[in-house]
């Protein structure tokens, strides 16, 4: 499996270990009531005020994101990822527990990225930064101080889609297009930050929020994503591939079905995104 969750327990016992690197991933994404283009913000000034001890501040934003691609949150090339990671302390013989503010979608896009880099020492801190709190952990504000790393890439491309691989997919009818977005947004009903509402036609709906318990802000038990899973998702089959609006919440998406054993998901990074802006591109909506 490819996938692995710690918990805030877990995680205090190993705080002192020196091959451990915890980084804070979160970005803020704030949507007008009216539609449109969030507003997106960095996470560091909540890092800022206190964060899991040690931990190092991972912008996704900038430096593991692809400046040149015209769309926010594009995987980085290979050799921009391995200097940034490689800055936050993280090499080939460390191992990496990621975390945000509570979201979890963002802790799941640097775990995806450090997969497809070929970096799988990495687990999930499950309910991220609210549950590190809840379990009686402290804060610091304290700089990290981790040594720089040498990290080296090895990148797996079949772990990204791409448009044409999207387009493959709807054309072959077996490959399982999943969405992971809210119900309105699957539907395209309501306000929208995209250029154009809807999903990509033939998509199956497994929004990420119902793959954590709003109670807790933790994931769902493997069981019961098992269940929420099986659904709209086959088995065996295709690797299935998921998106959503900019690739974020469907790492989320990827990261659950890797918990439950299907591990060969790609993400399209485009998301819609790219595909909405493009007008010769169908949606369905309804």
């Amino acid at each position: 499996m490819s996938a692995s969750l710690i918990d805030a327990a877990a995680l205090r016992e190993r705080l002192d270990d020196p091959r451990l690197r915890i980084l804070d991933a979160t970005v803020i994404l704030e949507f007008p009531p009216e539609g449109g283009p969030p507003t997106i913000t960095s996470g560091r000034a909540g890092y800022e005020e206190g964060h899991i001890p040690g931990a190092a501040f991972a912008d996704l934003i900038t430096d593991l994101s692809d400046p040149d691609a015209g769309l926010p949150f594009m995987l980085p090339s290979p050799e921009r990822f391995a200097d940034a990671i490689s800055a936050l302390g993280v090499g080939d013989d460390t191992e990496v527990v990621v975390y945000d503010q509570g979201a979890t979608m963002w802790a799941t896009r640097l775990w995806f990225e450090l997969r497809v880099f070929g970096f799988d020492a990495v687990s999930v801190l499950d309910g991220g930064l609210p549950a590190w709190r809840d379990a009686g952990g402290e804060l610091s504000t304290d700089p990290p101080a981790y040594p720089r790393g040498t990290f080296t890439p090895r990148p797996r491309p079949e772990l990204v889609a791409t448009r044409d691989d999207v387009l493959a997919a709807m054309e072959d009818g077996a490959t399982c297009i999943v969405n992971a977005l809210d119900e309105a947004s699957f539907r395209g009903t309501g306000p929208s930050s995209l250029p154009r509402p809807g999903r990509i036609p033939g998509s199956v709906h497994l929004a990420a929020a119902s793959l954590v318990d709003p109670s807790t802000g933790r994931i769902r038990p493997v069981e019961e994503l098992r269940r929420e899973i099986a659904r709209v998702v086959p088995e065996e089959g295709p690797p299935p591939i998921a998106y959503c609006g900019g690739a974020i919440a469907a790492t989320l998406d990827a990261f659950a079905l890797a918990l439950v054993g299907r591990d060969d998901v790609r993400v399209y990074d485009g998301s819609l995104s790219e595909w909405a802006a493009d007008p010769s591109l169908p949606l369905e909506t309804g």
